[in-house]
């Protein structure tokens, strides 16, 4: 009996120096940790622009916490996201990973899924490592989304589509996949498209008439432009001059 008291007492002890020694290990060594350690911990290779900071881990995690959002902050201050109208909702994100996934590869953080945006946790916390690919069945995420709370001061449709930017673009690709013109023979560009101000200008006559067709008429767009892209003219290709 003494002698099983014994052993049980030896894995007790053993069991507990790897619990008290290993964590010590990884937070004293940080970044420099043993290479065995970092093979079995490390989730993945980090994005082209957190690359740089592959042997430095403690830039975005804390030991035993994980990612903090405040750490973030301490770099990404320096860029205009807060006060652009298309990104300046993060001021009030509490939760960075919630959208920006690290430790993905080659996957670019600029391209987030919007469903993440659903979920009420990533407005008022708390703070905690979040998997952005929220499923729509989240128990915690609301119905809708308000597109244009933050697209608003973009809108390249001019309002002629409305606000429901969901009846046509989808949460993951604002691209739409086979997108094609009512008809590829429409001449009633006006419907959806608005001409810049410098059409209704001399610029026209002096610049886009000779670029493009001289003597061409402002309201027949399809004298100059094609349906691919508004900036590909006809007989010339893509010229931006606007």
């Amino acid at each position: 009996m003494n002698g099983a008291r014994l052993l049980y007492g030896i894995y007790a002890l053993v069991l507990a120096m790897l619990v008290v020694i290993v964590p010590l290990t990884t937070h004293s060594a940080g970044s420099r940790a043993i290479a065995g350690w970092t093979a079995l911990i490390e989730p993945g290779p980090l994005s082209p622009a957190h690359a740089s900071l592959r042997r430095n881990c403690e830039t975005c995690h804390t030991p035993h916490q994980g990612v903090e959002a405040q750490k973030c902050i301490t770099c990404h201050i320096q860029t205009d996201f807060g006060t652009k109208a298309s990104t300046r909702f993060h001021a009030k994100a509490k939760d960075c990973t919630s959208c920006h996934v690290e430790h993905d590869g080659g996957a670019s953080l600029a391209r987030m899924d919007h469903e993440a945006l659903l979920d009420p946790d990533l407005w008022r916390g708390p703070l905690r490592p979040r998997d952005a690919r929220i499923s729509k069945t989240h128990p915690e995420t609301t119905d809708a989304l308000n597109c244009v709370s933050c697209h608003a001061a973009r809108d390249r449709h001019q309002g002629s589509f409305g606000k429901d930017c969901q009846n046509c673009h989808a949460v993951v690709d604002w691209k739409i996949d086979a997108f094609r013109h009512p008809s590829v023979n429409s001449r009633q560009c006006a419907g959806c498209h608005k001409a810049p101000p410098s059409h209704f200008m001399m610029h026209f006559e002096m610049v886009s008439q000779r670029v493009a067709r001289e003597r061409a008429p402002v309201n027949q767009c399809v004298a100059c432009h094609t349906t691919d892209s508004w900036n590909n003219i006809r007989n010339r290709g893509l010229y931006d001059h606007h």
